[in-house]
């Protein structure tokens, strides 16, 4: 087996010095004619290149060591107490790659606290854009008032209608905002109850037929489930799970579309619920980003149509918290499918 770098430069620095020093100790042996036997110069090599070797080692060690800790505490990478003397200092060639193994782990963690500092740049510019537009448009009614208009008892109920819109809007900004807070930090305690998810689409259905009715979209079941499936979450916010899917579906569908929900086995424990529109679908780069806070895939319509941009984010969070998965699936043009998995009461 090769010797490893240190030990070979140990050992041939050893060799040599024992060799000047038999060198020396004949030069001497031959001035003073003292005529030392040969096993003599023998054992002297032996001791000397044994010392030597062990001196040469240790002395290599502790200077490869003592530089190594002094790069660490000059760039500040990590505690000395880190640094593993043996492991460090026996090869150059373990060295080498503990080091070079260390700083690409640094270059991912800097690479990944840019693309943080992207996404919170981005994420501050679109809150202030989305708080921005409502308030504007309350501050322009009022001022509008202020400035007369609350004369025309006409223009004023106008007026303060189209403000109360906008209230209503940074209400439900904030507060989808305070539950992506509460969800991302663990406070918000979900309540662990039996449901029957058959009903609560039905209950979805009610409550947003008015909604649908106005976008001419039809909200329907893929086939009559006569029987109640039964699953375990919150009920509350697994309502709002669906409420969120259907909402988007609506919003994004065509005039005419339908809106259409499924409910099948997902494994021996699970069932998956699929929310599926054959609107304008999404093409397959927006998908990887549909779940950020305040995405969004055309900012114009998105703007016409409202809505916190909050929506698949909190969706997101509420399946995750149940320890559920959720997915989509979308062809441009073709519609769009969105499912996420709920466990069984079985």
């Amino acid at each position: 087996m090769a010797f490893k770098r240190t030990y070979k430069f140990a050992f041939l620095s050893s060799l040599l010095l024992s060799f000047l020093a038999c060198l020396i100790l004949f030069g001497l042996d031959s001035y003073f004619n003292i005529t030392l036997p040969l096993n003599y110069f023998l054992i002297f090599f032996i001791s000397f290149l044994m010392l030597s070797l062990l001196i040469i080692q240790n002395r290599v060690q502790q200077f490869i060591y003592k530089k190594v800790q002094k790069i660490y505490d000059n760039v500040s990478l990590l505690d000395v107490s880190d640094v593993d003397k043996r492991a460090m200092t026996s090869d150059m060639d373990t060295l080498s790659k503990k080091v070079n193994e260390f700083a690409e782990g640094k270059r991912l963690e800097i690479e990944t606290l840019q693309v943080r500092e992207a996404y919170r740049r981005e994420f501050l510019g679109n809150i202030s854009h989305e708080l921005k537009t409502p308030l504007f448009t309350i501050q322009g009614y009022i001022l509008t008032l202020l400035e007369g208009a609350a004369k025309d008892k006409e223009l004023r109920t106008k007026y303060l209608k189209r403000a109360d819109i906008g209230v209503e809007r940074l209400i439900y900004i904030i507060k989808d905002l305070d539950m992506i807070a509460k969800l991302e930090s663990g406070d918000l305690n979900l309540k662990s109850e039996t449901i029957d998810v058959v009903s609560l689409i039905k209950d979805s259905f009610e409550l947003l037929e008015i909604k649908a009715k106005k976008n001419d979209i039809t909200l329907t079941f893929d086939k009559n489930y006569d029987i109640p499936i039964l699953v375990k979450g919150d009920k509350e916010r697994i309502e709002q799970v669906l409420i969120n899917l259907i909402i988007n579906s609506i919003k994004y569908g065509v005039r005419g579309g339908v809106t259409t929900i499924s409910i099948a086995n997902f494994s021996i424990n699970q069932i998956v619920i699929n929310v599926k529109d054959n609107g304008e679908g999404i093409s397959e780069a927006h998908i990887p980003r549909l779940f950020e806070r305040f995405y969004r895939i055309e900012r114009s319509r998105s703007r016409e149509q409202g809505g916190s941009g909050l929506g698949l984010a909190i969706v997101k969070h509420i399946v995750e918290s149940h320890k559920q998965q959720v997915f989509v699936k979308s062809t441009l043009g073709k519609g769009s499918a969105f499912s996420f998995t709920l466990k069984k009461v079985i």
